[in-house]
């Protein structure tokens, strides 16, 4: 406002009394200049803001140029924080020589089978037991579940789809610390909610979950199965030690046991169709990025791939025995 002595903007003419007023006021309060060392502080300051304004633009060019996620994905950041790094050296399951890939029910999509593997040097061949190829890998499965706490019927499965991979597509490079990560976060190995697994590889009562409805944090799957997996006729339900729905079962059927038939409830079967699933469009695992969005495949949530990575690393070093 003109004439305001707060803005010290005067429009009119001063009187002498008022002059000597204006005068009095600007000694009682001098113009504040800061120390050098105030003035040194605020520079700083600038310079750190300027900083992160700049991190910040960079970041935000970067997430421009990255490949667009699908609707409700995890966030660009999550995605960034979740990537991990390659996994320890993963200790190979030692079998024994002569256990046979079943041939998988089912097309696989195209380009999946990969080159045929160089042969390469192995212990000296055992004599393969009767029953499942998965007990070839019995003596490993005894010397590594004490220290994992993983049992040996799951942990035989993992090492045969191990196997089946490392024979049908060696580019995936996909080991058996991700299948039992992956299976300790579903079903804890087939355990879930106190169930057993039993030596013919299921657990002691079928494992099916919460129907697939749209609930909160649920999609909503109609039922394709006609409730011959999951028991149920109106939606779908997550099925088994890996809980495949049915939809994703029809395509990914497996007979890991080579006993003629694809169960998903059967852990030797599930744990060779789930490998082939992570494996799928000629991923890289030995990758953390590719590792990564194999994972995010099977459930699409940062916090899942972290929880995953966290369980086969520490699988990976309690191994090394």
């Amino acid at each position: 406002m003109p004439g305001s002595v707060v803005g010290v903007s005067f429009t009119r003419a001063r009187s002498p009394s008022q002059k000597c007023s204006l005068i009095r006021l600007r000694r009682l309060a001098p113009r504040w200049r800061p120390s050098p060392a105030v003035r040194g502080y605020l520079a700083r300051g600038a310079v750190s803001a300027g900083s992160l304004v700049v991190a910040v633009l960079a970041v935000l060019g970067l997430a421009a140029l990255a490949t667009p996620l699908p609707e409700d994905a995890p966030s660009p950041a999550a995605l960034e924080a979740a990537v991990p790094a390659a996994l320890p050296t993963v200790p190979v399951p030692a079998g024994s020589a002569g256990a046979p890939v079943p041939a998988q029910p089912g097309s696989a999509p195209a380009g999946q089978p990969g080159p045929a593997p160089e042969e390469q040097p192995g212990p000296a061949p055992e004599e393969v037991p009767p029953g499942p190829p998965q007990q070839a890998f019995a003596r490993w499965a005894t010397s590594v579940a004490p220290a994992t706490g993983v049992p040996e019927r799951a942990l035989q499965a993992y090492a045969y789809a191990h196997t089946v991979v490392a024979e049908t597509q060696p580019g995936c490079q996909l080991t058996w610390v991700t299948l039992a990560g992956i299976a300790r976060i579903e079903s804890n190995h087939g355990r879930f909610q106190g169930r057993t697994l039993g030596e013919d590889g299921r657990p002691s009562t079928p494992i099916i979950g919460i129907p697939l409805n749209g609930g909160p944090n649920v999609r909503a799957i109609g039922d394709t199965d006609g409730g011959q997996l999951d028991a149920d006729r109106v939606w779908d339900r997550a099925i088994g030690p890996f809980q495949f729905i049915p939809s994703s079962w029809a395509r990914w059927r497996s007979d890991g046991d080579g006993d003629g038939a694809g169960d998903p409830q059967d852990i030797d079967d599930s744990a060779v169709a789930a490998a082939r699933y992570l494996c799928a469009g000629n991923r890289d695992l030995s990758t953390g990025v590719g590792w990564q969005r194999a994972v995010l495949s099977y459930n699409n949530s940062a916090a899942y791939v972290q929880d995953v990575y966290a369980a086969a690393e520490g699988y990976a070093r309690e191994a090394q025995v």
